[in-house]
C-alpha cells in the first residue's frame, strides 16, 4: 500500500495535484470544488493511476529484447512506475522528482540513465516534463510514456454515454490493435474517430487499447459538449494509445515516444519502433500539459 502522507501536493489554487515518490506518479487532481478529475487506482478494475512506462512502452515478444548481441527481460512498460523517485524540490506548485540507474536497473538496461519528472502548476494547467537523460559513454536506446487515467465520467453530472474524446487534426483512418500477447498486429483496423471525434463506449476497449500509430494531433480535449472538459498537450509524442476495460469509470488518454513489440520482431532493440536515441551525456525531452477548462 501507498504512504499517502508521503504523497507531495502541488496547487495554483485552480487546480491540485498529488505526486507519489513511488513511481513519480501523479495520483489524484483536484479542481476547485474538490471534485477528482483522476482515475483512484481501485484495484477491482486497475490499480494505476498515471504510471510513468519508462524504459519501454508495452509489451517486449517473449517478454525480452536484444541489444547489441545480448538479451534482457522488462516487464510490460519498464520498471519506472515501480521504483522510488528522490524528491529534489517542492514547492507550492512545483516538484521535481529524479531516478537514477541502480545495480537493479542495470541489470536489465545496461544504461547510466537518469530520469528527471517535473510537475508544475499554474492557473488551470499542470505541465509533466520528463528529461530522459543520458549520463554514460555510449548512445543510449529508449522509450517513454504516460498513462494518465481520467474519470470516465468525469464528476460534473453527465452520463457517461456522452463523453468523447476530440482531435485537433483529421488522424488516419486506420489504428493499430494488440493481439492476446499484447503485441502490434500487423492488420491495421478502421478508425472509430468519427470527424476528429471519437465517442466513447464500452465496447471500443473489449480488444484492449486502441493505438494511433502515428498521432498527428498533439492535444486531445475530453469530456461532453457542455460543462467542464480536460485538455491534453503532448508536443513530444509520435504515438496515443486510448485505453480503459469494459464497464471501468476510466479512461487512460496515453501519449507514447514508443510502441509494443509488433508481432514476431526480433530485431535489436535499437530498431524497435518508437525507439529514440539520446547520446552520451545529453537529453530527451517529453511533456504532457493538463489543462481544465471551464464549460
Amino acid at each position: 500500500m501507498s504512504d499517502h502522507s508521503a504523497w507531495l501536493t502541488v496547487s495554483s489554487g485552480v487546480l491540485t495535484a498529488q505526486i507519489n515518490p513511488l513511481g513519480a506518479e501523479l495520483s489524484t487532481l483536484r479542481d476547485p470544488s474538490g471534485h477528482e478529475l483522476l482515475w483512484d487506482g481501485n484495484p477491482e478494475f486497475w490499480k494505476g493511476r498515471a504510471p510513468l512506462l519508462f524504459p519501454i512502452v508495452g509489451t517486449l515478444a517473449n517478454g525480452v529484447y536484444r541489444l547489441a548481441g545480448k538479451t534482457y527481460a522488462l516487464p510490460r512498460h519498464g520498471f519506472a512506475r515501480g521504483k522510488p523517485f528522490e524528491v529534489l524540490r517542492v514547492s507550492a506548485a512545483d516538484a521535481l522528482l529524479r531516478l537514477r540507474a541502480d545495480d537493479e536497473t542495470l541489470a536489465v538496461y545496461p544504461f547510466n540513465f537518469e530520469l528527471q519528472v517535473r510537475f508544475e502548476i499554474s492557473d488551470s494547467t499542470l505541465r509533466v516534463t520528463t528529461s530522459v537523460r543520458n549520463d554514460g559513454d555510449v548512445p543510449m536506446p529508449a522509450s517513454f510514456g504516460y498513462h494518465p487515467a481520467f474519470r470516465w465520467p468525469l464528476p460534473f453530472g453527465a452520463a457517461r454515454a456522452r463523453h468523447a474524446i476530440e482531435f485537433d487534426l483529421e488522424e488516419s483512418p486506420l489504428i493499430r490493435r494488440l493481439d492476446a500477447a499484447g503485441l502490434v498486429t500487423p492488420t491495421r483496423y478502421p478508425s472509430p474517430l468519427q470527424a476528429q471525434r471519437l465517442q466513447l463506449e464500452d465496447e471500443l476497449f473489449k480488444n484492449d487499447v486502441l493505438i494511433l500509430a502515428p498521432v498527428r494531433s498533439q492535444a486531445v480535449r475530453y469530456g461532453t459538449d457542455t460543462g467542464s472538459r480536460i485538455g491534453l498537450e503532448f508536443p513530444d509524442t509520435p504515438y496515443l494509445g486510448l485505453w480503459s476495460k469494459p464497464n471501468a469509470p476510466f479512461i487512460c488518454i496515453e501519449p507514447w515516444h514508443g510502441i509494443a513489440d509488433p508481432a514476431g520482431f526480433t530485431g535489436d532493440f535499437t530498431a524497435k519502433p518508437g525507439v529514440f536515441m539520446v547520446a552520451p551525456r545529453a537529453h530527451r525531452q517529453l511533456s504532457m500539459h493538463i489543462t481544465l477548462t471551464s464549460g
